[in-house]
């Protein structure tokens, strides 16, 4: 099936005039929020690609990152009962679940210790979960099937690839300094637009 690139480009313009016009930190919030909605709303355009999990760990495709580095937009592929260690970003974050389902326990770091905060959420198609530093971005991640895949599209404030974070111990609340990477070593092409434009083409 062809891919309808046309709405992550769409998604990618619109984020960065919210990028130009508010900054890094400025520009998530309601319009940014809303316009992510807009783009797992269908499940149509992410390339086949950025879909692949592996046998062992989650994937990490990287869609798109500001040339900039203000924001980065990331698939990330849940193999069958795969997980995250207790994590932080240290930058705002959106997830937006395109496809299957994950789960999210938040936590809070308190006296040498991970506390966790509720109980999981799992997060369906179409959902969004808000990540924020200020209001606490600590939680653990993991594909809520056994037995399929499931992915989401991360939105983040910088280049999450190559941004410093920490994992934490959850018994002892110690935190180890890590970087995550990307799972891909290309991002995909989004700019081919020559066959629109043939078709457009009088003789």
């Amino acid at each position: 099936m062809e891919r309808r690139l046309d709405r992550l480009r769409d998604f990618i313009a619109a984020a960065t005039r919210l990028a130009d016009r508010h900054g890094a930190a400025g520009m998530a919030g309601p319009e940014l929020q809303a316009e992510l909605g807009k783009l797992i709303a269908h499940d149509d355009w992410l390339p086949e690609s950025c879909t692949v999990p592996h046998a062992e760990y989650y994937q990490q495709f990287l869609l798109h990152c500001d040339p900039l580095e203000r924001f980065s937009l990331v698939s990330f592929v849940w193999g069958p009962g795969q997980f995250t260690p207790v994590h932080d970003h240290t930058v705002w974050g959106y997830v937006g679940m395109l496809r299957g389902s994950e789960y999210s326990q938040r936590y809070r770091v308190r006296d040498g210790a991970c506390v966790t905060e509720g109980e999981p959420a799992a997060l369906q198609p179409g959902q969004i979960e808000v990540l924020s530093p200020v209001e606490g971005d600590v939680h653990k991640v993991w594909n809520a099937y056994p037995d399929r895949t499931s992915i989401s599209v991360h939105l983040y404030g910088g280049n999450i690839g190559a941004i410093a974070r920490h994992v934490y111990d959850p018994a002892s609340g110690r935190a180890k300094p890590f970087v995550s990477g990307y799972s891909s070593v290309v991002v995909p092409n989004l700019w081919d637009r020559s066959a629109q434009v043939r078709a457009g083409l009088t003789a």
